[in-house]
């Protein structure tokens, strides 16, 4: 069983999609592209997550393609940390078409200026709020946040905190040694899991496999295979690999692990974090 725990779906009109050098993936990904990669990959079902459009109308527009795809087993909805009313929006959700699917929360605190925003007691409180309506929160974050996310984890211990793209790390840079010091305090806390996904978009075009298994590598010895997930980041990953390819790499990167611990980071890990129920 393989859990892609990490995709998106979007148009071509989301706004940061006009930056330049995004041009390739500067248009519309839909169901209809995405089932036959999962079928070409043997991608047993996935998580779709929020993807940068910040707006509950995406969310739940998500929960819809889940309520008719049984392929999509979970989805990490967007919430502000800063709306008051967040526990008012997430009940909302609870009443959209494919609730049930509904996993997490993400909000991109990656483009977030203020080294303090993480430790306002307004986000502190939210983050709180989602771990008490039963879901977890996906941290999409640089390398240069990593510090105040471990702060953060560490304060709102009743919620699950997920990791995506294991923090950024400047891959293309050699920032194994800046990613290593700035993660470790993070992969420390208990409830804290991350994901192997968005690793070859840091490390550019022209990527080896060679250049994100130290990463790769250091994440297993941090987190363990049990606090570790698998994902795509398609359609991102067009930028510098298929997703057959993006499977590819991930899956050269594991040849050392054991049955079990491989299973832990293909599905395990995934569906015991999002509570997904999937088939056999």
């Amino acid at each position: 069983m393989i859990i892609d725990a990490h995709h998106h779906l979007w148009a071509a009109d989301y706004p940061w999609l006009a930056a330049p050098g995004l041009e390739p993936i500067r248009r519309d990904y839909t169901i209809a592209d995405l089932v036959p990669r999962l079928d070409e990959a043997g991608v047993t079902a996935t998580v779709l997550v929020e993807a940068g459009r910040c707006d509950a109308e995406e969310t739940g527009e998500f929960l819809a393609h889940a309520a008719t795809t049984p392929r999509i087993a979970g989805v990490v909805g967007w919430a502000s940390l800063t709306d008051p009313a967040i526990s008012a929006t997430l009940a909302g959700y609870r009443d959209l078409p494919g609730a049930t699917k509904l996993v997490g929360i993400r909000d991109q605190v990656q483009s977030v200026t203020d080294p303090g925003h993480l430790a306002r007691p307004e986000v502190r409180a939210a983050l709180a709020a989602i771990g008490a309506a039963g879901l977890t929160f996906d941290l999409v974050v640089h390398v240069g946040q990593l510090v105040s996310c471990a702060e953060a984890a560490r304060a709102t211990p009743g919620t699950t905190f997920v990791l995506d793209h294991l923090g950024k790390p400047r891959i293309a840079a050699d920032g194994l040694v800046e990613w290593r010091t700035a993660v470790r305090d993070l992969a420390g806390c208990d409830n804290v899991v991350a994901k192997l996904s968005g690793l070859l978009t840091e490390a550019g075009p022209g990527w080896r496999v060679a250049d994100i298994r130290p990463y790769v590598d250091t994440a297993l010895e941090l987190f363990g295979p049990h606090r570790l997930m698998a994902g795509s980041d398609w359609p991102v990953c067009d930028l510098v690999a298929s997703y057959a390819e993006a499977w590819t790499a991930l899956d050269a990167c594991l040849g050392e692990l054991s049955p079990t611990e491989r299973a832990a980071v293909l599905a395990g890990t995934a569906i015991r974090t999002y509570a997904l129920e999937v088939g056999s």
